[in-house]
């Protein structure tokens, strides 16, 4: 139990901005060969589990045989994609093709390259239908498969304007954007183009009901 509270006490100081997690809570797990099941969703309950944004990813990932692994902040410093040119700003980015960026960091495993689409094409890191794929590399560990043929295991994302994760896009969610209306980046900046305004409102009501 102490080291329990010790750990909910370090994810606390480590990310105080961080989102609740839009993880399927379902299609929450990737497979690495060499560290087993890792656990994208349920960081402090999902509060600090993985957010998967229009422009860049944060949260905590869990694997049991290998700790915590950090995807960022969920702040970078020029408030659209993390530099990585230090650990003080680094972090996964999304590019606007899908295709993931930058490095995630493991206390026990050190940095994780998520921009392996130059080395392995197709099979790069990236989000693809509702969900994560392809591969990820730590120089310690190996690849990160984030899509296992396995199970059935993969990484899916709750659909992208569901706000507050309860499976519909209705009117809560329209209150969130509205009240963060002219907001600059991240969520819930749905198009990525640095503001909440008009294009983002017609995408969500373009998605409006039930997540598919």
């Amino acid at each position: 139990m102490k080291s329990i509270l010790t750990i909910a006490a370090v994810l606390a100081v480590a990310a105080p901005s961080l989102a609740q997690s839009n993880i399927d809570p379902v299609d929450k797990r990737a497979w690495g060969e060499n560290i087993g099941w890792t656990n994208w969703r349920d960081a402090n309950n999902g509060a600090q589990g993985v957010v998967i944004g229009t422009r860049f990813a944060s949260g905590f990932v869990w694997g049991e045989n290998v700790g915590w692994i950090n995807l960022g902040d969920g702040t970078p410093s020029n408030g659209t994609a993390y530099s990585n040119v230090n650990g003080a700003d680094s972090g996964v980015n999304v590019l606007p093709n899908g295709f993931l960026q930058g490095f995630a960091w493991g206390e026990n495993i050190g940095w994780v390259n998520f921009g392996t689409q130059p080395f392995v094409g197709n099979d790069g890191a990236r989000v693809e239908g509702g969900r994560l794929t392809g591969f990820a590399w730590a120089e310690n560990v190996g690849w990160i498969n984030l899509d296992s043929a396995e199970s059935g295991k993969f990484v899916g994302l709750n659909c992208l304007a569901d706000f507050n994760n309860d499976g519909i896009v209705n009117g809560a969610d329209l209150a969130t954007l509205l009240a963060n209306w002219l907001a600059p980046g991240g969520l819930p900046d749905l198009n990525g183009d640095g503001v909440v305004n008009g294009a983002d409102l017609a995408q969500l009501l373009a998605n409006w009901g039930p997540c598919p």
